[in-house]
């Protein structure tokens, strides 16, 4: 069995072939590593449940742990917290152990990973290229394998760019999901804690243990009731007119079609649009009023003690020092505009698949441009944030002789919609290689995402119905089949679409069981489908044969007058097979788009 001990000892076993050591600025001893796993298996044995038990991580130092130097990428800038940011402590009280600090660009200035007198940090695969930034060292020890995840932040590209270059996963989410206290701001308004991973799974373990409020955690944004809780089966997705690709080489803009092709093949729809608000509002961070946030973040401290300090680093700050307070307001009100613009092409679509890079540049190539190679590697990441959406950068296979990229972007709070649909061109693999250990077996990770309330349904709303696209168009998930307690009747109703009812009878009566579906939908969606039931329907407690109660769809007993009892049949779909009235998924597909407006209208059309 597993064990954290065994999995420490193979981190630091990786960790002496000394790959890449300029990805790291501060690492823990070996025995004071060990013997906090050996805490972690001392838990486990004692019955704890820890979601991350014996998971080792990296932390970019611009967070804070307990006891290590915070430096920012800047010697002169060195302070030892006494307490570790809340993202870093969650994962600790998870089980999670912390291996050390990573490299980054300059107070998080670039997308590069060369802006830092720790190093300039290569690519895990080509010594001759960057890693990418700011996340630099974080991105390189995950692809190298020492650690299971690591974190980074991400205001411009950051936890994206370095996992493009990687072939790794970067989970961006909704500002404010993760606090962001105990991080050095970059530019606050835009800052986020991310988390880089080898597959989608682990990258989301990580970010469901760091997320949500505290009381420490000002920063931090709950879930709305609205929240999508899932992609749906055939999600719609924005892709960018070629003439956006130009200034990529053939391979990357080939590899970028096959992606497309691929997420096409998996079921989505396409529809290309034009990216040019995306593109205009990407250039307001580095080159326009909004760059100030980056002189309030650190000026001070550049202007104290300019000694240490990277120049193209200190070059974008001070002339960011120099943007009068009219230009910001400016640039706020002409984000707001592009974000209007942006969200309206938007409209109809689940999501916008784009390049995570337009090219992936060699240590030479930033050495002769430094500030032109770094500005055009923010085109499809510098709006990400500024337009308060989310973002998850996936591998989509190999162009030019090294790894390349896509980003899913999706609204604010559709971090699970942006996951989905990223699983669709990156197939989850297998995990971390912690193995199985018992803390974690028996308490998995709660999913990244809100958590939703549960409906049952039992006819018109099962997958393939013709009601069913009212669940998934709402951000709806599938949890599962459910069978009823044998105390139900189920009666055929009149009207279109073919529709049941489910009707609770006594111990006296002649029930059965029922098999249904069990969903899960964002709490507003409810809300909305019970304001909008007709009669006879009426949302109630329904008994599952496991002996648990969950909401679902039931009718009134005074329909069960003159509707024919279909409860020997057992299920809606083997009565409408065996009464010659299937419905196949492809002729429910029709008209699922009026119905699902219907809903969001507040009429379910009273089926269950």
């Amino acid at each position: 069995m597993a064990t954290a001990t065994a999995r420490m000892n193979k981190a630091l076993a990786r960790l002496a072939e000394d790959e890449r050591p300029e990805a790291w600025i501060t690492l823990r001893p070996a025995a004071e590593l060990l013997a906090e796993a050996a805490l972690v298996d001392a838990r486990i044995t004692a019955g704890a449940h820890l979601p991350l038990a014996g998971q080792v991580f990296a932390v970019k130092d611009n967070i804070d742990v307990a006891g290590l130097p915070t430096t920012a990428g800047c010697p002169g800038y060195a302070y030892r917290p006494d307490s570790s940011a809340p993202a870093v402590e969650r994962l600790t009280q998870a089980g999670a152990i912390a291996l050390g600090k990573t490299n980054l660009d300059q107070f998080a200035t670039g997308l590069v990973g060369t802006r830092s007198p720790y190093g300039a940090v290569r690519a895990a695969h080509d010594p001759k290229r960057i890693s990418g930034g700011s996340s630099s060292g974080s991105a390189v020890v995950v692809a190298l394998g020492i650690v299971d995840f690591a974190l980074g932040t991400d205001t411009a590209g950051s936890g994206r760019i370095p996992a493009a270059f990687q072939g790794i996963v970067g989970l961006k989410p909704t500002l404010g999901l993760v606090p962001t206290e105990g991080v050095v701001p970059a530019a606050r308004p835009f800052d986020c804690v991310t988390v880089f991973a080898p597959d989608l799974p682990t990258a989301e373990s990580a970010a469901a243990v760091m997320a949500g409020h505290g009381p420490s955690t000002p920063s931090t944004r709950d879930w709305p009731a609205d929240a999508p809780l899932a992609a749906p089966p055939c999600p719609r997705v924005a892709v960018p007119d070629p003439r956006a690709l130009t200034g990529m080489s053939p391979a990357w803009r080939a590899a970028f079609a096959a992606t497309t092709e691929r997420l096409r093949s998996a079921g989505a729809t396409l529809r290309t649009i034009d990216i040019t608000p995306f593109l205009q509002a990407a250039e307001l961070l580095y080159g326009g009023g909004l760059a100030a946030e980056r002189h309030a973040a650190v000026g001070e401290f550049i202007t104290r003690c300019p000694e240490g300090l990277d120049p193209s680093v200190r070059r974008i700050v001070e002339d960011a020092g120099r943007i009068p307070a009219h230009r910001y307001a400016a640039d706020l009100a002409r984000l707001q505009q592009l974000t209007h613009q942006a969200m309206a092409l938007l409209d109809g679509c689940e999501a916008l698949l784009l390049p995570t890079a337009p090219h992936h540049p060699t240590l030479a190539e930033v050495a002769a441009d430094p500030i032109g190679v770094n500005s055009r590697l923010g085109t499809f990441t510098n709006f990400v944030n500024l337009m308060d959406l989310s973002a998850v950068a996936v591998p989509a296979g190999t162009a030019d002789g090294g790894p390349f990229g896509v980003t899913v972007v999706a609204r604010a709070f559709a971090d699970r919609v942006a996951a989905d649909i990223a699983t669709l061109i990156a197939p989850a693999g297998d995990v971390s290689d912690v193995g199985e250990l018992p803390g974690s077996k028996a308490a998995p990770t709660s999913p990244w995402g809100p958590t939703g309330l549960p409906l049952a349904v039992f006819g018109a709303h099962l997958t393939g119905q013709p009601l069913n696209p009212q669940l998934a168009d709402v951000g709806g998930k599938l949890l599962g089949a459910v069978r009823t307690a044998p105390c139900y009747r189920m009666l055929a109703l009149p009207g279109s679409p073919a529709r049941p009812g489910l009707l609770r009878v006594t111990e006296r009566e002649a029930g059965r069981a029922v098999t249904g579906e069990l969903w899960a939908l964002p709490a507003a969606a409810l809300g909305r489908f019970l304001a909008a039931l007709p009669e006879p329907m009426v949302l109630g407690r329904i008994r599952l044969d496991d002996g648990c109660s969950v909401t679902g769809f039931l009718c009134e007993p005074h329909a069960a007058r003159n509707a024919p009892d279909i409860t020997a049949h057992g299920d809606w779909r083997t009565y409408l097979r065996r009464a010659g009235l299937d419905i196949r998924p492809t002729e429910s597909v029709a008209g699922a788009s009026a119905m699902s407006d219907a809903a969001t209208a507040g009429q379910t059309g009273g089926a269950v």
